[in-house]
């Protein structure tokens, strides 16, 4: 079975309005010469730009998919955002949640998004592809269900999942995120539930800057279904390996889904404007090849990616190139040029020392029974 990968053109027209970063243009912020949002099409397109140039889009499985429908979305979202945006969309855009905007059509955009994520898990979980990337845009693990947030209008993979869940494909369902900012939307929609296992790893206290803390287990029959692993600024290659090891990969031992999803985002590379660590292109492969592993022990290799963030234009491409080789078992390579560079830039031995204690603290509090919260 091949490795799919989706994608559509139109994901790429998603338009994020008129600022300098993350800050709105006007009084003092002045607009920038390639204004707009970090989230920009240019990342993912040139993802893809580069996966054909290397030839490995040829031996992947290349499709698109329909729109999630109004009762896929509703499974995860009330009626009244849906009604809210759709309107909004139709009349031009504007903004919706925190930093969120979007254009005319953003609503279609953003449903297609969530159908892209939703046919991709759909493929794997029916045997039809071996596992997937899902070329998603605008991102979703962000979007709370009655409030987008972080450039996130809609929950994808939370879409996704309840979609395969209503139509039997999977009952246990793994979640990890490895976008550098918390998923507190993911968290937020599966916090109470045991069928659904939510993992972050991601950079302490960044955005959101209120989510994601240790203490913060699931509630009611969900305790003990959440982990959060918020690692420091400065934690490099080491430091998430570390942490898949430890923390990661024994949570999904124990819960042994039927499925593993990764909300992969691409920011905690070392060239992000959004984050401060030091992941590197490879640092993605090693967790993709450490997922891949645990989802062909515990799962015969259901593996579905779904994109998420990652605001470098120039260092994405390879980060998701690297993924993409590994998840495809590809000889085909893009080489990291800044591969060198990032070696010496990476924590010095008692940094990392540091570190390594720090994770594996966290991995005794997760051994521990869990206390709600």
């Amino acid at each position: 079975m091949a490795t799919g990968f989706f994608f559509d053109e139109r994901c790429f027209w998603h338009s994020g309005g008129n600022y300098a970063l993350t800050l709105p243009v006007g009084d003092l912020v002045q607009p920038l010469a390639a204004g707009g949002l970090p989230e920009s099409p240019e990342t993912k397109r040139r993802l893809k730009n580069l996966l054909e140039v290397s030839g490995l889009s040829a031996e992947l499985d290349l499709r698109s998919a329909t729109s999630a429908d109004r009762t896929a979305l509703e499974r995860v979202h009330p009626a009244s955002l849906l009604d809210r945006f759709k309107e909004m969309s139709d009349a031009g855009g504007g903004e919706i949640g925190l930093r969120t905007p979007f254009g005319k059509g953003g609503y279609e955009i953003a449903a297609l998004s969530a159908g892209l994520a939703t046919e991709a898990v759909r493929a794997v979980a029916t045997g039809d592809l071996q596992n997937a990337y899902a070329l998603s845009r605008p991102p979703g693990h962000h979007c709370l269900p009655d409030w987008p947030n972080g450039f996130c209008l809609l929950a994808n993979i939370a879409i996704a999942i309840e979609a395969a869940k209503a139509e039997g494909l999977a009952h246990r369902v793994a979640v990890l995120d490895w976008d550098v900012h918390h998923g507190n939307g993911t968290e937020a929609i599966f916090y109470g539930r045991d069928d659904v296992l939510t993992l972050s790893l991601h950079q302490e206290r960044n955005y959101p800057l209120d989510t994601g803390d240790l203490e913060h287990r699931g509630t009611d029959v969900g305790l003990g279904y959440n982990i959060n692993v918020p690692l420091p600024p400065g934690a490099g290659h080491n430091s998430y390996l570390h942490a898949m090891e430890k923390i990661v990969l024994p949570a999904l031992a124990d819960f042994k889904p039927d499925i593993i999803i990764v909300a992969c985002g691409f920011d905690a590379a070392a060239f992000d404007p959004l984050s401060r660590m030091l992941a590197t292109a490879d640092t993605f492969r090693q967790m993709t090849k450490q997922v891949r592993a645990a989802a062909d022990d515990l799962c015969g290799g259901k593996l579905v990616l779904v994109h998420e963030g990652g605001y470098s234009e120039a260092y994405v491409p390879f980060c998701g190139h690297a993924v993409i080789e590994e998840l495809a078992g590809s000889s085909i390579t893009a080489p990291d040029p800044m591969a060198a560079s990032l070696a010496i830039r990476q924590p010095n031995p008692r940094v990392e020392a540091f570190y390594a204690t720090l994770i594996d603290e966290m991995a005794d509090f997760f051994a521990k029974p869990p206390q709600d919260g």
